[in-house]
């Protein structure tokens, strides 16, 4: 018992401590203390100093997110957004998260705006990945994170992929990344009304295909409507490490219907 009181004691003074810290701010003095010192002061004691010093009221953490969601919003991609990144992610925001934010953003502010924030993005999370490897250094490449091995889905692969959950609420989506030559087998989202799935290239170069259709390159940025009920395969080429967003779209009686691999053959003749 008197070692739960002092934990809680100890807990409740650094609460206080974080809700008390002060946000010091140079920035301003150091860069326009001379040409214009108010608006130095301005920012490095009333904005800083006060506003972001309000922890009590609003966690450095959540002051983090809401500013580059208005920086985004606003298309601004300079020095500032790279600043306030790199802010964010001291503040306790992951590689995960900001991907979701930056993607929420996204269909609101706009896609180039969300683009040239991933940019950003990734110079400031790919501090931490570490490692010399094909794997690492196309994690370097993008924001979103690769996951664990797709073990659950392997039976359905040519090769190895891997899954990251992304979101799991609102709309649903993941990071599934291909290793060179990696693809799906042939399948089908079927449904009733609704249903099919969304994807959207974000790294590397892969392909995707109808049956009865050519191939469609997929490079980042693509965007790949699949309309519930169609036959297809989608994956990477073979010289090239590949991801892609993968948004279900809600229908009725939705389900998936996995079928034979893609022929190798075929396959090979893609460039």
């Amino acid at each position: 018992m008197k070692r739960l009181v002092i934990f809680i004691l100890l807990t409740m003074i650094t609460l206080n401590i974080m809700a008390q810290k002060k946000i010091e701010q140079t920035a301003g003095r150091m860069q326009l203390g001379v040409f214009a010192p108010e608006f130095a002061h301005l920012n490095d004691d009333i904005l800083f100093g006060e506003v972001w010093s309000r922890n009590d009221l609003l966690s450095l953490r959540d002051r983090s997110m809401v500013t580059i969601t208005a920086l985004i919003s606003q298309g601004i991609t300079d020095s500032s957004l790279k600043y306030h990144l790199q802010t964010a992610k001291n503040n306790g925001i992951t590689r995960t998260e900001v991907a979701e934010i930056i993607t929420h953003i996204a269909f609101y502010a706009g896609w180039p705006k969300a683009w040239a924030a991933f940019n950003l993005a990734k110079e400031v999370w790919n501090e931490d990945v570490t490692g010399d490897d094909a794997k690492a250094a196309f994690q370097r490449e993008m924001i979103f994170p690769i996951g664990e091995p797709n073990t659950a889905y392997a039976a359905y692969f040519k090769g190895n992929s891997y899954l990251a959950r992304i979101s799991t609420s609102q709309i649903p989506f993941a990071n599934v990344t291909f290793e060179p030559g990696c693809r799906n087998n042939w399948h089908i989202h079927h449904a009733t009304t609704g249903g099919g799935q969304m994807l959207v290239g974000v790294g590397g170069r892969g392909w995707y295909q109808e049956e009865g259709k050519p191939a469609q390159q997929i490079m980042p940025g693509t965007v790949i409507h699949i309309p519930a009920n169609v036959k297809h395969w989608h994956g990477a080429a073979k010289d090239s490490w590949f991801a892609h967003l993968a948004f279900e779209v809600p229908g009725e009686n939705a389900s998936n219907e996995w079928l034979e691999p893609v022929c190798e053959d075929e396959y090979k003749k893609l460039q």
